[in-house]
């Protein structure tokens, strides 16, 4: 049952407080990347040893995430949504008090373990407290605090990293989580845990094996964007001829087509989902492949780049919503595995791109690679619809 407390308008203080939480485990997720060459002198290691922090966050997220959203299944969700917001306020606390590697890594790997929990059930919760209607939108304005994470936390973050330590960088990062934590508990609406044992929406069954497919999809899509992504600054400095000072100018014109790709998504999730999804993906396979030639000049590149970034977090958008539309009162579990998916996507893209520069792809081509991904992506999409089992489009998208 929604619960309409606080929804006379679509951005509302429960979703301002989900949003704040977002940012701060976003900013989390991607300072350390910022931080490494820090992190790896003070620590006396070496930089790829400082690298692990990175996929083991990634790994707790993927492990950790799922296992967490299942003990808590339970839990009414507020109170659910307070544990995590603790669980990620210690292991911040633990990272900026790690003496060691092992201790730094094994705190990483506690923070991420309320990583896809939180947002997973967050994204459920604000479609919920949504006006009738606008249940995609109010799930894209959460996540917009994780894609302004990417636009101003993480460079704050390191700039504070730069100025006063890696260590003062946590620490920015946990006020930011006991902030979270203040928002979610004074203004947040208490919500019931939906059981996972219910059989059906309406009459409609949950339909497991479209949900497995739709997870691997959210996983393809995500090795899509980290394929590219991760290069794309030695793309812009190798292809591009960017100056090197630009490079910060560059990412933020992507971060803003992020920005708005994600408020479209959930305007087109509410559209139509069916039909949004399949053009997006089509739309992000053709501006992968313009990037092969438009990398070459300053313009046009930044151009693309930010259309490649609306683009792919728009697709990043409606698959979420796709996985609660399918999930129905499995929502809450099956939005945790799909946080999960994405994490899982971002190692496989990554590595996949490393290991075709490594036998001597050249940069210019894993834009090419990166639409093949994409394609691939497409043709998985195609087939989760083309099974069907989504509720009625003028039916709310979450549970």
């Amino acid at each position: 049952m929604k619960n309409h407390a606080h929804t006379s308008s679509l951005m509302s203080w429960p979703l301002l407080a989900l949003a704040i939480a977002a940012f701060g485990i976003g900013t989390a997720e991607f300072i350390i990347m910022g931080l490494l060459p820090q992190v790896a002198d003070d620590l006396a290691i070496s930089l790829p040893t400082a690298g692990y922090l990175v996929s083991g966050y990634a790994l707790g997220v993927v492990v950790g995430g799922p296992l967490v959203g299942w003990a808590l299944r339970r839990v009414e969700v507020k109170r659910a949504l307070l544990v995590l917001m603790l669980i990620f306020i210690v292991g911040n606390l633990a990272c900026l008090l790690a003496s060691d590697f092992a201790w730094l890594a094994a705190a990483r790997v506690f923070t991420a373990f309320s990583h896809a929990s939180f947002i997973g059930t967050a994204a459920v919760l604000a479609g919920r407290i949504a006006p009738p209607g606008k249940e995609g939108q109010a799930m894209t304005l959460m996540f917009t605090g994780m894609t302004l994470a990417n636009v101003f936390g993480v460079p704050a973050g390191v700039w504070l990293g730069q100025w006063g330590g890696w260590r003062l960088a946590f620490a920015a990062v946990m006020v930011v989580g006991v902030l979270a934590l203040f928002m979610v508990w004074r203004l947040v609406p208490s919500a019931p845990a939906v059981p996972v044992s219910s059989a059906r929406v309406g009459q409609a069954p949950i339909r497991w094996s479209s949900i497995t497919w739709a997870l691997a999809t959210s996983v393809m899509a995500s090795a899509s964007m980290f394929a590219f992504f991760t290069y794309i600054v030695p793309m812009l400095l190798g292809v591009t001829g960017l100056q090197p000072q630009w490079t910060g100018f560059a990412l933020a014109i992507g971060g803003l087509g992020i920005l708005v790709g994600c408020l479209v998504g959930g305007r087109l999730a509410d559209w139509d989902l069916a039909r949004a999804l399949p053009l997006c993906l089509l739309m992000l396979v053709a501006t992968l492949l313009g990037f092969h030639w438009t990398g070459a000049w300053v313009l046009p590149a930044l151009a693309t780049l930010a259309l490649w970034g609306g683009l792919a977090f728009c697709v990043g958008m409606l698959l979420q919503a796709l996985i609660i539309r399918l999930a129905g009162p499995a929502a809450t579990l099956v939005s945790t595995l799909n946080v999960g998916a994405f994490n899982l996507g971002n190692a496989l893209g990554a590595w996949v791109a490393g290991r075709a520069i490594s036998v001597g792809w050249p940069l210019s081509s894993i834009s090419l690679l990166a639409a093949g991904l994409a394609g691939v992506t497409l043709l998985m999409a195609l087939m989760v619809l083309s099974r069907g089992g989504l509720v009625n489009q003028d039916e709310p998208v979450v549970a």
